[in-house]
């Protein structure tokens, strides 16, 4: 053994060089192993033990400068870093690294399910331990919660003092973690987390260790408040961001509004046509525009330039999405508001309706391929006023045009006529030639009033020049005969097409003067009293095939004129509807014919013995034929039913 002074040196060495207990302890053996009677044995013993006692607190002050500084950088993570997942990874890092843990987390508190969910961990070995949760009512966190104390066991998953969770147990089991060690993460003296120090063998927490821990535990509560207030902040900033965008784009939106108001004002101060203001506003609104009259007809349109939609085009007034344009525009009356019809192939149909005054003009209908804002539903429906200023300054010119044209007509068809030098100079401001041959047509309607078809007709090119009104519920059309066959035929085929089934006509013979229109007018109107008795639909009659028959059954209701016709050739027709014959189409040409065989089969193109057998089938019928005035009450009969056939 060597000598006191050198043993003393020994030891000084071993603590400048911060040697491990072991060296002391080897020391402080070879003390105790000298002679019982060596004098100074005692003194080099305690002398060892001494550098022993200096050794353990130099370690405990490394242990606590270690503290120290770890604690100083997470202060220092904390004023410099804002963002939480890098804060809490590295409290957590240093949580197990002060410690010597072999595994550590930090959990967050969730009120709302009650659940303690770890945020960061380190030390895991499963993907399980990354996303662990437990009950706050379960586990060392029910103790910790309840108490606000830190809490330490050597053998959790054997620990009894607390109600185990399942499945945080068994991520212990597969973890293998033994002593556990965990203290609350307070705020404002309420507990949002806990921090939590493992290890896979039993182990003793010093007050040191658990002290630190709640230190670390601390700036973890200072990490997630700060964190969750940034959050909030930026949460507020960002809604305040949104608010002013939404802002400065309802500015824009309004600006935009006050822009399309006062270009859509311009044009309709300066007189714009119908056509130029739908133009306008088709490209304000970035679609297809169309204006509808009463009966959904299209009056006007315009289309945005590069818009290329097509529903605009195939559009139709009776077409399969006439329900729902109704059923919108029923909305839009109410609400005062446009509503949208459908939205079909990437294109919405919204509507609105025209109000002039208390009448409804029309509608308005705008096809396109984004949803409209706020303001330009609003100008769209601002739109619809303009578009009934211009349209009922329309009316009001047209209206004025027909009241002079329909004075005309009625001064025409007045028993008490102005003198026709006068009447021929009132009619040349419609292109009417009164000197020429002329010819009266009259047209009865069981569908739209006659007004209203009166007026489209006259917007009609194809229908000038003529005069046309509304006499008694009944379009009076008066024109040129060398016109009157063609206007017939437009006539047909717009009433047909806009109207459908529901009309009659009858047009006069040709007059050679004007002189003639009164009684004309008076013989025409009689004779649509006989057509609607008659039921005849869809087609014109000349006035000379109701002349007879006007004079004969002018008094006649429906049910007499069927009586008539059954008292007469109700057998014959009979015979014809059950075996599918023509006898009655036979016996009128045959009485056309001047009650001729022969020619009668030359025009009905058939043999003349088939004439003389159908005739002696239809004696068999009627009885004989050859009694004047018998043939004339079968033949007159036979006419009124060629008329409604």
């Amino acid at each position: 053994m060597k000598p006191t002074p050198l043993i003393a040196n020994t030891l000084i060495e071993l603590l400048h060089r911060a040697a491990p207990a072991e060296d002391f302890a080897q020391q402080l053996a070879q003390a105790e192993a000298l002679p019982a009677g060596r004098p100074d044995k005692a003194s080099l013993i305690e002398t060892v033990r001494m550098a022993m006692a200096v050794r353990n607190r130099m370690e405990v002050l490394q242990q606590r400068e270690q503290g120290m500084v770890a604690l100083m950088e997470s202060a220092q993570d904390l004023s410099e870093q804002l963002e939480l997942a890098s804060l809490l990874a590295a409290i957590v890092d240093r949580t197990r690294r002060l410690l010597g843990s072999d595994m550590a987390w930090i959990s967050e508190l969730d009120d709302t399910r009650g659940v303690f969910q770890a945020l960061t961990s380190e030390g895991g070995l499963t993907r399980s331990s990354m996303a662990m949760s437990i009950r706050s009512d379960r586990g060392v966190a029910s103790v910790v919660m309840s108490t606000r104390m830190p809490f330490t066991t050597p053998d959790y998953l054997h620990d009894t003092r607390f109600n185990h969770d399942p499945r945080f147990d068994d991520v212990f089991r597969v973890e293998g973690i033994c002593a556990l060690v965990g203290v609350p993460v307070i705020w404002q003296d309420e507990v949002i987390g806990l921090l939590f120090a493992a290890d896979r063998y039993p182990r003793v927490h010093t007050t040191q260790n658990i002290a630190i821990l709640r230190t670390l535990a601390t700036h973890g509560a200072v990490a997630l408040k700060n964190a969750r207030d940034f959050e909030r902040i930026n949460m507020a900033l960002g809604k305040a961001d949104e608010a002013r965008s939404e802002l400065e784009r309802h500015v824009r939106g309004v600006q935009a509004a006050a822009d399309a108001h006062e270009e859509i004002t311009l044009l309709l101060a300066r007189g714009a046509s119908l056509a130029t203001l739908c133009q306008a506003v088709a490209g304000l609104l970035g679609g297809s525009l169309l204006v509808l009259d009463e009966v959904n007809q299209v009056i006007s349109q315009g289309v945005a330039e590069g818009y290329d939609g097509t529903a605009a085009q195939r559009y139709q007034p009776h077409g399969e999405r006439s329900a729902d344009l109704a059923r919108a525009l029923r909305q839009a009356r109410l609400t005062g508001r446009s509503a949208q019809a459908y939205e079909a192939d990437g294109e919405i149909c919204r509507v609105m309706p025209v109000i002039g005054g208390d009448d409804a003009l029309g509608a308005i209908v705008l096809f396109h391929q984004k949803p409209l804002e706020e303001v330009a539903e609003r100008t769209f429906e601002r739109s619809s006023s303009v578009i009934g200023i211009v349209l009922l300054s329309q009316e009001r010119q047209e209206a004025s045009n027909h009241r002079d044209m329909s004075a005309l007509m009625r001064a025409l068809v007045s028993p008490r006529q102005d003198e026709l030098a006068v009447l021929r100079n009132r009619a040349e401001r419609f292109g009417l030639d009164l000197t020429q041959p002329l010819s009266l047509m009259m047209i009865e309607l069981n569908g739209p009033s006659a007004g209203f078809v009166s007026r489209r007709l006259l917007q009609m090119p194809e229908s000038r020049p003529c005069l046309i009104d509304d006499i008694d519920g009944i379009v009076v059309v008066l024109c040129c005969t060398t016109r009157a066959l063609e206007l017939r035929q437009v006539l047909s085929q717009w009433i047909h097409r806009e109207v459908g089934k529901a009309y009659r006509g009858v047009v006069s013979r040709p007059m050679t003067s004007p002189a003639e229109l009164p009684a004309v007018f008076a013989t025409i109107k009689r004779s649509m009293g006989i057509l609607r008795r008659l039921g005849l639909q869809e087609q014109f009659i000349s006035q000379n095939e109701l002349a007879l028959y006007s004079t004969l059954f002018e008094t006649h209701d429906a049910s007499s004129l069927e009586q008539f016709l059954e008292a007469s050739i109700g057998p014959l027709i009979q015979h014809d509807r059950k075996r599918h014959t023509a006898l009655a189409a036979t016996l009128l040409c045959f009485f056309d014919c001047n009650q001729n065989a022969r020619t009668t089969a030359q025009r009905l193109d058939i043999h003349v013995n088939t004439v003389r057998q159908r005739l002696a089938t239809i004696e068999g019928l009627l009885g004989h034929l050859g009694h004047a005035t018998r043939a004339l009450e079968i033949h007159v009969a036979l006419r009124l039913w060629s008329l409604r056939s």
